[in-house]
């Protein structure tokens, strides 16, 4: 009877041993395969990087806020910076179908309704979620609106 209890306890403890070192082993390859950040556009302050225009990581594009500071009324404004987010989106492997969320920064609330008549059908049949807010003190530079996002790849 002993002999036949040491070699159950020989084969449960072996047992364990493996699935722990196959677990281990498995550990090791999902840390060594992590993503790396990417980062497109970088905007230098004094020779120091200060932000991207975009960042990938993993199957994540995060696309930082896009303005247009020429002449024109928000309708102008907004298809141009949509435009902007587009060829972002594009460089980093994404498309505008694929944006999951929007933010919207407004100088003046009154362009709500001239912003939401160019936005509409711009991300597809699937829209993203979306915050609009208008500024307070209005949106850097002579931007009418800023709208950044974040897509998958």
């Amino acid at each position: 009877m002993k002999p036949e209890r040491r070699s159950i306890l020989k084969r449960l403890f072996a047992s364990v041993t493996g699935v722990t070192g196959l677990g281990m082993a498995t550990s090791k390859a999902e840390a060594s395969a992590a993503p790396q950040k990417e980062v497109f556009n970088v905007t230098n302050e004094q020779d120091v990087p200060l932000f991207s225009g975009s960042t990938k990581f993993g199957n994540l594009v995060f696309v930082a806020g896009k303005g247009y500071h020429k002449e024109g009324d928000i309708k102008v404004h907004t298809d141009e910076v949509l435009k902007e987010l587009e060829k972002e989106l594009i460089k980093a492997g994404s498309s505008m179908d694929k944006v999951l969320k929007v933010n919207v920064f407004l100088h003046d609330l009154n362009d709500y309704k001239g912003m939401n008549e160019v936005y509409k059908g711009r991300f597809g049949s699937k829209p993203p979620v979306r915050t609009t807010v208008a500024v307070y003190g209005g949106v850097p530079g002579d931007s009418l609106v800023e709208m950044d996002c974040i897509a998958y790849i």
